[in-house]
């Protein structure tokens, strides 16, 4: 089957935080959000795929199981997941695998059966607090000055929005023009929201 590409102009915003304090915690939801302290490639490959196929995550599809453990085999370079009732419900992924202070909220997002439940804004709460304690989890590491993050016109709707309601502050916006698939590519090959 051919998939057919269209120019689309996406819009990225870049947030940050420079002060631990500018965290604005959503509601609380008795919801776990664990570290996935084995590096796993299947579980962060499926992740990637579940809660971005909706969304036009496409970067990593075409990596290979080698280039996935190389990325998240790094010191710094945690995955944090929300359950519910034992099933993943989201996760965040924290890049802070260079140890000057910076960490980058590389993926975060929701599996879209749990969207719209009030999940969001907890697991990203619980993801900038485990950023700014990065350190804490990995000898050698600066602490954490700077969490940062980027999100795009692509994205989920609710994700800007999120971001700001937390503390996190835009610096930067950006537009261009990029070539994208005519529709999402979905989780996998037939599966989209019934």
């Amino acid at each position: 089957m051919a998939v057919h590409h269209r120019g689309v102009d996406v819009t990225t915003w870049y947030l940050e935080q420079t002060d631990p304090s500018a965290l604005r915690p959503a509601g609380s939801v008795p919801t776990p959000v664990t570290r996935a302290e084995v590096v796993s490639p299947e579980l962060n490959r499926f992740l990637y795929t579940s809660v971005g196929g909706d969304w036009y995550w496409i970067d990593r599809l075409g990596w290979t199981w080698r280039q996935w453990l190389d990325r998240l085999d790094r010191p710094g370079v945690e995955t944090w997941v929300a359950m519910v009732q034992g099933t993943p419900a989201g996760y965040v992924e924290l890049d802070g695998g260079v140890p000057d202070g910076e960490v980058e909220l590389a993926y975060f997002g929701l599996l879209p059966a749990f969207v719209g439940k009030g999940l969001g804004g907890h697991l990203l709460t619980e993801g900038i607090r485990r950023a700014w304690g990065l350190a804490d989890r990995w000898p050698g590491h600066a602490p954490t000055r700077r969490v940062w993050v980027h999100t795009c016109s692509t994205d989920g709707p609710a994700a800007l929005a999120n971001y700001r309601a937390r503390g996190m502050r835009l610096y930067r916006t950006e537009q261009v023009t990029v070539e994208l698939p005519a529709v999402p590519p979905g989780p996998w090959p037939g599966a989209g929201r019934g």
